[in-house]
């Protein structure tokens, strides 16, 4: 299970160092692919692989269903991590979610999620949190 929250810069190659405490549970190659909310989604390849699975067995025929599944396989990298603990994120990935320097990546459970720290600090906001927690037992979630 990933968790935890680090800060780190991407350079102007991009390449990410993933910090070692990830890079344990990652293993030396994983899955970079766009997220929601316009941050990265990273898997290590057990979850990639059921990741996909829960793609693939979404209808053909459904075009809400089509599209999702082209948002996270087309994008969708294999990265290995260098010497240095880094790994490149592909141009198309760093566009997508506006990595330039300062990166936050986010340990949330069965995933890593990297965002550019700007973007980050915008969605950060926990006023509503109250609310959220409400709408959660909607979905079987009680604290």
């Amino acid at each position: 299970m990933f968790m935890g929250e680090y800060n780190h810069t991407i350079d102007v190659k991009g390449r990410l160092i993933i910090p070692s405490k990830f890079r344990e549970a990652l293993g030396d190659v994983f899955v970079v692919t766009k997220g929601l909310d316009g941050c990265l989604f990273v898997f290590d390849n057990a979850e990639w692989a059921v990741f996909e699975e829960k793609l693939k067995s979404l209808p053909i025929t459904n075009k809400d269903a089509r599209k999702f599944v082209r948002f996270f396989l087309a994008g969708a990298a294999e990265v290995e991590v260098d010497k240095q603990g880094r790994i490149l994120v592909p141009n198309v990935l760093r566009e997508f979610a506006e990595l330039s320097k300062d990166v936050v990546l986010i340990g949330v459970a069965s995933r890593i999620e990297i965002w550019s720290k700007e973007r980050f600090e915008e969605v950060e906001t926990y006023d509503d949190m109250d609310d959220i927690a409400e709408h959660m037992a909607d979905l079987g979630l009680g604290i």
